[in-house]
């Protein structure tokens, strides 16, 4: 048996395009559904994103969709995604890629417990920290 906890990220109209960025970012292969995929009713929502999948590189999976019409939309607050490891050069390409279009937040430095640590907003919203566990470089 195993568990998976990974995030699900909801947007108002452009969970297609974040979809997009975050599998141009993590790599590996990326599924969507829209609405009229699964006979929704409503046209308003026939080509928003009822469910988006990507099973990315290095055992990342990002779950997405939009908010249907019906339901009110509240943007990202409270939390942040958190990717951490030891592959130096893939965490730095995440957060390098992440930020692109963003905002930075904590550049990613050696933070005083030894590990280079790094927060950012994405062009989407959502709030991510970056750790890279033992790093030496700055």
């Amino acid at each position: 048996m195993t568990v998976t906890l990974n995030p699900y990220l909801h947007f108002h109209h452009d969970a297609r395009q974040a979809l997009e960025f975050y599998h141009s970012v993590f790599g590996g292969t990326l599924n969507v559904s829209t609405f009229a995929d699964f006979g929704q009713a409503d046209p308003a929502d026939a080509d928003k994103i009822m469910h988006g999948q990507i099973d990315g590189d290095h055992g990342v999976t990002i779950m997405a969709a939009d908010t249907p019409s019906h339901l009110e939309y509240r943007p990202a607050a409270g939390f942040a995604v958190s990717v951490s490891g030891d592959d130096d050069a893939v965490l730095r390409g995440y957060y390098d890629r992440l930020v692109d279009g963003g905002t930075v937040v904590e550049p990613l430095v050696v933070a005083p417990w030894g590990d280079a640590f790094g927060m950012l907003v994405d062009r989407f919203g959502i709030s991510w920290v970056v750790n890279i566990s033992g790093s030496a470089q700055a």
